[in-house]
């Protein structure tokens, strides 16, 4: 995703990160909050306030917290927390909640909150879609699912790559790459798929984990082959033979590349207006496709 280092770097150039003190090789926003040497994500151990290297842990006491110690940062910028999971949990009940109202209350209260951009529904009386006004629905229809398998399968990758992306970035800007990156692939899939094919699923949002994943991984020079192949065989689901709305998920996808490589790239003295920036920028894309596609319909 990243393109290869180039040649010798001038000091206008030098990496702006330390390093890992475990492995050189790995750079890193991360330090420990006992001795603040830093670390890389393998060497982090959770402590009570924070992270805490290896030797520090082993140690006991370690080194003693340093006085002027700063907060601890991720590589993004973003606050370390004693439960990097805590926002894929929460998603993930959200998902999971939505569903248990789905198969309560049927597919009325499907039919309501899906993506559509334009249909007849009798039980309603009246047509339904983002065409009409109701462009909650690119929002809404990314917590909902179609099977036990579909959510279940979702949601194991949510688990599975969110978790860790959390921890790297940051609640703020973790969360931030979520949303955009569904609206993004709600947004692909409203101005490509036919008016009256419903969609929904977190697929979007998740294949933007995926593309900021790689990202990072290509940061952080880790071995980006797993990733890839992960990546691949989803693709090859995506357009298989099963009906899968691919709008979503390129949409999803090339939306988590571009803002995962804004969260780890951008310069720190002015980190955070290149990273909600380009976010913004998205954002605007998406606005412009469903502003493009609504006149289509009206």
């Amino acid at each position: 995703m990243d393109q290869a280092p180039g040649s010798p770097q001038g000091p206008q150039d030098a990496p702006s990160l330390p390093t890992c003190y475990r492995h050189p090789d790995r750079e890193t926003g991360i330090r420990c909050t006992r001795c603040e040497r830093p670390i890389c994500p393998e060497c982090m151990v959770n402590a009570s306030v924070g992270f805490q290297c290896p030797e520090c842990v082993r140690n006991g006491s370690g080194t003693g917290h340093a006085p002027n110690a700063s907060t601890p940062r991720t590589i993004a910028g973003g606050t370390v927390t004693a439960d990097p999971r805590l926002l894929t949990k929460i998603l993930i009940g959200i998902n999971l909640a939505a569903y248990l109202v789905q198969l309560t209350l049927g597919d009325q209260f499907t039919q309501r909150f899906e993506l559509i951009g334009s249909a007849y529904y009798q039980q309603f009386d009246s047509a339904q879609g983002v065409a009409e006004g109701q462009w909650y629905r690119l929002l809404t229809s990314m917590f909902l699912h179609g099977s036990i398998m579909h959510i279940l399968f979702n949601m194991l990758s949510l688990w599975w790559i969110g978790g860790p992306l959390e921890a790297a970035l940051g609640r703020a800007r973790y969360l931030t790459l979520y949303v955009v990156s569904g609206l993004a692939g709600s947004a692909l899939t409203y101005l490509i798929e036919a008016p009256t094919t419903p969609s929904l699923g977190a697929s979007g949002a998740i294949f933007g984990l995926f593309g900021a994943t790689a990202v990072l991984m290509r940061r952080l020079n880790y071995d980006m082959r797993p990733i890839l192949a992960l990546l691949v065989i989803n693709l090859i689901f995506t357009f298989g033979p099963l009906n899968i709305a691919w709008q979503a998920h390129i949409g999803g996808l090339v939306a988590g590349v571009v803002i995962g490589y804004a969260m780890v790239h951008a310069p720190r003295e002015r980190r955070s207006l290149v990273q909600y920036g380009v976010c913004a920028v998205v954002l605007v894309a998406v606005l412009v496709m469903t502003l493009i596609r609504t006149g289509q319909l009206l």
